[in-house]
């Protein structure tokens, strides 16, 4: 029998190494808490993706910086990783999940060419989609036929082959019989029984389901990996590809032109929506510097009033950073002065928004300091320092046509996200608390109990310090248990460790 091509080789390894990957993923994952797991399984996968792209990276580049923005992407999606061994807020163990998961994509695909466009259109990421859910279902067969080419290669082989062919076949009329003497030496002798009892429990197997679940998970993960990298070697973009955002505008009577706005309606909306920002901006400046209690109505109290309407303030500031993109990106040019018109209500929109967000915010800070810290209220805060540096880069836009703002928008959308991850939200939580119970003697512990094994440490020093609080010792106790509980070395975090 002929030998195999070298590509044909890579390829039955490969199958072999995604078969290895979904074993791997199964007895890191299946009735374990992700932790130390998620960065050997990403580590994994990597091995099984460069070995599979070996030789196909680099090359021409069609749209400048996109292999540095490929390779940039390592450093959030191992911050992002090594948060499942440090933290346990439930919530961004479940978002980053997601995100690391169109993380990896963004950065498989960028790295073999498989997209002909750039990745900071919009475009590119509804091409992601299709490659990372919807194509690899067409090439599921593929792993199948390429092990059913072997075994035929094999039928045509030597007698090396033959022998080995025999010597399966010896094996599978000898297993009935090794069923039944097996069972009768176990029930001869309890050493070999528990011997044969800590086989199962390497594998965390308890029964035949245990068995056909751990195989049908690590399957499914190896049958996808296999097919998405598959879908990368043999990806067939179009050489047409051509940007219709950066080509020279065309003829009046295309679509994109009859969607432009004319720019002076668009003038008109812009100048009077600031109009009415411009007058409510006046009022945040007198509530910011403490006179706005004089223009209250009877009744109202001005701590109150201050306290309230964050919210709205944050809503209003997201309807405004998309109007920044409409009036960046679709009202017809005129000339310098209706240019100069435009540029300047953006800019005053920019200045309107980023004083409601200095506002939401100091109100959000005295709605905490009355009824405290929560999950959802500091979130909100990092959400409207997010919105406070896209307004700050918008400015840069409006006066600076080609700053590109897609890729920057991108670039601070993935640092934020890392760093609400990595500033240990339960944990601050729990010390905001704490720090203003020591002000106030107010604490809400009921609340404190439903944080993360994130909060564990501030709460073991609160309950050494004030035992008499209510509550305290039976949450005190639920966190030492749920730490306790988590014995599989791939369930291992920072978190868990400090908890127990």
């Amino acid at each position: 029998m002929r030998d195999p091509a070298p590509w044909q080789k890579k390829y039955d390894t490969m199958v072999v190494l995604a078969c290895v990957f979904g074993l791997l993923s199964q007895y890191l994952f299946v009735e374990a808490r992700a932790g130390l797991s998620v960065l050997l399984f990403v580590s994994a996968f990597y091995g099984l993706f460069f070995y599979a792209v070996k030789g196909r990276i680099g090359g021409f580049e069609k749209w400048r910086g996109q292999f540095s923005s490929a390779w940039t992407l390592f450093v959030p999606i191992g911050l992002l990783t090594l948060t499942y061994s440090l933290f346990a807020n439930d919530v961004f163990r479940v978002l980053n999940g997601f995100v690391l998961f169109a993380l990896i994509i963004s950065q498989t695909v960028l790295l073999t060419k498989s997209s002909a466009l750039p990745w900071y259109r919009g475009r590119f990421y509804r091409e992601l989609l299709f490659l990372s859910i919807i194509k690899p279902f067409s090439y599921v067969t593929v792993p199948f036929s390429l092990i059913g080419s072997r075994l035929k290669d094999n039928e045509r082989g030597d007698a090396k082959h033959a022998a080995v062919k025999k010597a399966i076949i010896g094996l599978l009329l000898a297993a009935p019989l090794l069923i039944v003497v097996i069972t009768l030496l176990a029930s001869a002798d309890s050493i070999f029984q528990s011997w044969l009892n800590k086989i199962p429990e390497l594998f965390r197997l308890r029964t035949a389901g245990d068995l056909f679940g751990r195989g049908l998970y690590g399957g499914v993960i190896a049958l996808y990996a296999f097919c998405y990298i598959w879908v990368l070697l043999f990806r067939k973009t179009n050489v047409e590809s051509k940007d219709p955002t950066l080509s020279p505008s065309p003829g009046p009577a295309s679509v994109r032109e009859r969607m432009m706005l004319d720019p002076v309606t668009a003038g008109t909306f812009l100048i009077s929506i600031n109009a009415v920002y411009l007058l409510f901006v006046s009022i945040q400046f007198s509530y910011l510097f403490g006179a706005a209690g004089g223009m209250l109505p009877d009744g109202s109290a001005y701590a109150e009033y201050a306290r309230r309407g964050f919210v709205e303030l944050v809503l209003v500031s997201v309807i405004n950073v998309c109007l920044l993109l409409v009036g960046l990106h679709r009202i017809r040019r005129a000339g310098r002065g209706g240019e100069l018109v435009r540029k300047l209500s953006l800019t005053s929109l920019i200045f309107c928004t980023l004083v409601m967000l200095i506002s939401a915010y100091s109100r959000l800070s005295l709605y905490e300091e009355a009824y405290g810290y929560t999950q959802t209220r500091l979130l909100v805060h990092g959400f409207m320092i997010y919105l406070t540096v896209l307004c700050v880069v918008a400015v840069i836009r409006i006066w600076k046509e080609r700053f590109s703002l897609a890729k920057v928008y991108i670039g601070v959308s993935i640092a934020a996200y890392a760093l609400m991850n990595y500033i240990n939200i339960d944990a601050r939580i729990a010390d905001k608390n704490i720090e203003r119970f020591e002000q106030t003697g107010i604490i809400d512990i009921a609340y404190l109990s439903t944080l993360s094994l994130d909060a564990a440490p501030a709460m073991y020093k609160l309950e050494k310090k004030h035992p008499e609080l209510d509550g305290i010792g039976d949450s005190v106790a639920d966190w030492r248990s749920e730490a306790s509980s988590y014995r599989e070395w791939q369930s291992w975090s920072l978190a868990i460790q400090r908890a127990k």
